[in-house]
């Protein structure tokens, strides 16, 4: 076995939501949720949510299957400013299939230089994404 594992290519429609995704005028919390299609061995897009909370977006996702998932996330500061900082979440549930971890692990990066996010995370168990999780990691 070479140990070589295959960066699954990232689709035009991908490409096209992201730069979308990042120049919306929206002013709530929206999330664009990405899936690797292991037959295809391409990045595609799973589901886009407008208007929804960090709570509705934990209920959306499987607890047993990896994710992508870009976040623009509507934060009102103690002084009264809103800023929406776009994060990148990366889900890698433990009991999720080997194979689907290392396609999800070795395409990360290449996701992350697409989309140009540096607020990058990881979470392993669903319950760890919470509002105060994520307050945590922005910081002030």
């Amino acid at each position: 076995m070479s140990g070589n594992v295959n960066i699954c290519g990232i689709t035009e429609e991908v490409r096209q939501a992201l730069k979308e995704f990042r120049f919306r005028k929206d002013e709530d919390t929206s999330a664009l949720i990405l899936k690797v299609d292991r037959e295809k061995q391409l990045i595609i897009i799973d589901e886009k949510l407008e208007n929804i909370t960090i709570e509705e977006l934990q209920e959306t996702l499987q607890s047993h299957q990896p994710r992508y998932i870009v976040l623009s996330y509507r934060r009102v500061h103690e002084d009264g400013r809103v800023s929406f900082p776009l994060c990148f979440i990366y889900f890698t549930p433990r009991d999720s299939h080997a194979e689907l971890q290392m396609l999800y692990a070795a395409s990360k990066i290449a996701l992350q230089r697409t989309a140009d996010l540096t607020k990058t995370y990881e979470i392993r168990e669903l319950e760890e994404l919470t509002e105060e999780w994520l307050l945590g990691k922005l910081g002030n």
